[in-house]
């Protein structure tokens, strides 16, 4: 490992994964001297981002206690904020994606960006305090919403179902949205190793909902799978996709938008994209909330829905079922292209009914060779998959080894 491979950001990496955890292993990684790891490490020390603890007992051979290296998790905090159509979540996390205080409660994403934005940013003071974390503490923001996200713009583009928010300046408006109800921050009070990013600057990531979820599943609950796929049915489905542990979102952040794969058999079904016979306006949980409520079952939503399930309610259980085949049908093109090792299904309708009905199309149609090795189970995370997602977008960011060696440029010697 030579020049900027073994920059104190490479080090930080080494660390954070695990693979060199002593002064001893930082040298052999990287054939740097004692000296010059040293260095490295101080820098890290100085914006603390890492500490030392002493191995436990019994784990020495003798001589002086083994000291290790590890990343400190609580020196910064994440505001992480998961968007859906009807309601929103909002949590402070630290740097391992442990929720520290978190707030749901009813959002309209139709009443458009502005507003949606604002509502959201002013639980975050309460949220900080409930966390007991300073504004200084914070070191950035991200938001899993449920429409396409361009990754280098962190705009959301032509969203079905998000009216009004095609092309809107979502970072600039959230930064100035935490501006006004956390405050401006001082930076004589920032915490070590966040200099440079005071509420003007501060750092807001956007992307996909499924991309986030699919994210955060993988990392949390099957981080030795090198191609991993998520979909998620609620409103809308989409499909969140993430090969050897990055997201993969395409070429402009089209990629898993399944819910718009056209069904030859229902040209009769009016998609919310004003299209015909999408899959989402046959499968989705705001289609079935549509068909039960002609079935004499009044249901609103996907949430609904889910309560329906929930109950047992018997057109529910065979609606869901029927729905998991239709998705079933897309996905057997999808598993056969992508092959993944694990398919989670997350979402209002993720429960036995639908996933039942998912398996046996998959089974039923694709070709051995594609489900031998495949494993198709439901969300472990539940209604957090965006959160902890969305936080680990941020830490990931920010953490990268050449960013973070940006980062450490900024903190002064002390």
């Amino acid at each position: 490992m030579t020049g900027n491979q073994a920059s104190a950001g490479h080090l930080l990496r080494l660390i954070r994964d695990g693979r060199a955890t002593t002064r001893g292993e930082l040298q052999s990684a990287t054939g740097l001297s004692r000296s010059t790891v040293g260095n490295r490490l101080d820098q890290l020390f100085r914006a603390g981002w890492i500490r030392e603890r002493t191995a436990p007992a019994g784990s020495s051979t003798g001589g002086r206690p083994s000291t290790r290296l590890e990343f400190d998790p609580a020196h910064a905090v994440v505001l992480a904020v998961d968007l859906e159509t009807r309601h929103g979540r909002v949590a402070v996390t630290d740097l391992t994606g442990t929720v520290l205080a978190e707030r749901t409660g009813p959002v309209l994403i139709t009443d458009g960006p502005d507003r949606v934005l604002d509502q959201l940013a002013r639980s975050f003071p309460e949220l900080l305090a409930e966390a007991g974390s300073a504004p200084e503490a914070v070191c950035g923001i991200g938001l899993s919403v449920p429409g396409p996200v361009d990754w280098g713009t962190g705009e959301v583009v032509q969203p079905p179902i998000m009216p009004g928010w095609d092309r809107y300046p979502i970072r600039e408006r959230m930064r100035q949205a935490y501006a006004e109800h956390v405050g401006a921050a001082d930076p004589r009070h920032r915490a070590p190793g966040t200099a440079g990013h005071g509420p003007e600057a501060l750092p807001v990531l956007v992307d996909n909902d499924a991309n986030l979820m699919a994210y955060a599943e993988q990392r949390v609950h099957y981080p030795d799978c090198a191609a991993f796929l998520l979909v998620k049915v609620s409103t809308g489905i989409g499909a969140g996709v993430v090969v050897d542990g990055e997201p993969y979102r395409g070429i402009d952040g089209g990629a898993g938008d399944i819910g718009h794969i056209r069904l030859h058999d229902r040209p009769d079904a009016l998609c919310m994209c004003g299209s015909y016979g999408c899959l989402a306006a046959v499968a989705s949980g705001r289609a079935l909330a549509g068909q039960l409520t002609a079935a004499g079952v009044p249901t609103t939503s996907g949430s609904g829905v889910r309560e329906q399930l929930a109950a047992g309610q018997p057109d529910a259980i065979r609606l869901a079922r029927d729905a998991g085949r239709r998705v079933g049908e897309v996905l057997v093109t999808v598993v056969t292209l992508l092959n993944p090792g694990v398919l989670v299904i997350a979402g209002d309708l993720a429960g036995t009914p639908f996933t039942t009905g998912v398996r046996e199309l998959l089974y039923q149609r694709a070709m051995p060779r594609s489900t031998a090795h495949l494993t198709v189970a439901t969300s472990r995370l539940g209604d957090r998959a965006g959160l902890v997602g969305a936080g680990a977008m941020v830490v990931e960011h920010l953490y990268a080894p050449d960013r973070a060696d940006a980062r450490l440029a900024a903190v002064k010697p002390a």
